[in-house]
């Protein structure tokens, strides 16, 4: 895949005549496994992975910020601390404007910005496309305004803002993959105390991401009734979230919990001990479990969330026929479309790409993207 630096700092020169101070970038990310367990407070297991925003940037001597993206490029400009209201139709400008929002609220000083955006994360497929933006530009403004933030606070403060400016309830797990991952490694998040802890990916695995060729859901009526079912069983524990409650505690209450709501929260306790479960599969190398906690996540998502098309679980059943135990698969993301994830040993990689390759498409009428990725480090400046 190209690199988008170059394009970035071309783009900077083209629309404002003059040459970036510098230039930073944030990694997208994708989950290995533990979905919808963020905003419950449990253990995600995320990877930064090799596709990147770039953004070029110049100081400037007032409080202005004048931005461009390669798919956008009229310039959009607003002041520090006076972003204004959410603009209709300008999504990605509401995610910088959202970001510097949440500094100015926090009583930070920041400095001004010309800057060119270009990124090669894929729009649209669960892959943190947009924490990946705002995680970059939140680098530069820590950097050239010489803020001293850490990249945990980068992280928070971009979920800030797009909590309240832009107005999606997301959890904070892009936005601490997208600052903090490193090479070659996975990020066990614990999503109650913010927690971080490498955990390195077996150098047997390739790691492969799908695009299924349904479109990711960012947020939905159907995303926010799962996340109410979640609340209102924690409620029913006398809990603020589902973190602490177990298995055996759900079991013995189940008469009294609706149905649907049961089910909820079952996936999202059991989903909780895969993740930590799959944290020692990892570390040990064993394949063959990693294949089946992951197995367990994709059929708990189907089953007990019901977030899995059908033709997304014709996906990962085309792959999982390829690989047996010699690697895992599972829908990835929030659900109702996007990616599968796959950690496959090597020697099968060219057979998982040929399958979805002659059976996907004819058995769904959809067409699959494959992206071969690598686990990357998170956001940094980039060496010009």
């Amino acid at each position: 895949m190209s690199n988008p630096a170059p394009s970035a700092t071309k783009l900077f020169v083209k629309t404002f005549g003059t040459k970036p101070d510098a230039l930073f970038s944030a990694p997208g990310r994708v989950n290995i496994i533990g979905e919808h367990t963020d905003y419950n407070d449990g253990f995600v297991l995320p990877a930064a992975i090799n596709f990147h925003t770039v953004i070029a940037v110049k100081v400037r001597n007032d409080d202005q910020f004048r931005a461009v993206a390669d798919a956008f490029p009229d310039i959009r400009q607003w002041r520090y601390g006076a972003e204004g209201p959410k603009g209709e139709g300008d999504s990605w400008i509401n995610y910088l404007k959202g970001f510097s929002a949440a500094v100015a609220l926090s009583g930070l000083p920041a400095k001004g910005l010309d800057l060119a955006v270009v990124g090669n994360v894929p729009e649209g497929a669960g892959l943190a496309s947009s924490a990946s933006l705002e995680i970059a530009f939140g680098t530069a403004i820590n950097d050239t305004s010489q803020l001293h933030l850490s990249p945990l606070a980068v992280a928070q403060l971009a979920q800030r803002g797009e909590n309240h400016y832009v107005g999606h309830a997301c959890g904070i797990m892009d936005h601490i993959t997208c600052a903090m991952a490193e090479e070659d490694n996975a990020l066990l998040i614990d999503c109650m105390d913010l927690e971080c802890q490498p955990v390195p990916i077996p150098e047997t695995l390739s790691l492969l991401i799908i695009n299924s060729g349904l479109p990711s859901i960012r947020h939905s009526d159907e995303f926010n009734e799962r996340r109410e079912q979640c609340e209102q069983v924690a409620a029913h524990f006398g809990l603020d979230t589902l973190r602490h409650l177990t298995l055996a505690q759900l079991e013995q209450q189940q008469p009294e919990i609706d149905p649907v709501a049961y089910r909820r929260a079952r996936h999202v306790v059991t989903e909780n001990s895969r993740t930590q479960k799959a944290v020692r599969a990892l570390t040990k190398g064993d394949i063959s479990r990693i294949s089946q906690l992951m197995a367990e996540s994709h059929d708990s998502m189907r089953d007990d969330f019901e977030i899995v098309p059908p033709a997304i679980d014709q996906l990962v059943q085309i792959i999982k026929q390829q690989i047996g135990a010699h690697g895992g698969v599972r829908m990835t993301g929030k659900g109702f479309g996007g990616c599968v994830i796959a950690l496959v040993e090597h020697d099968y990689t060219d057979k998982v790409i040929a399958a979805v390759e002659q059976e996907y498409q004819p058995s769904t009428g959809l067409e699959a993207s494959i992206y071969l990725c690598s686990p990357t480090a998170g956001a940094a400046r980039v060496a010009k």
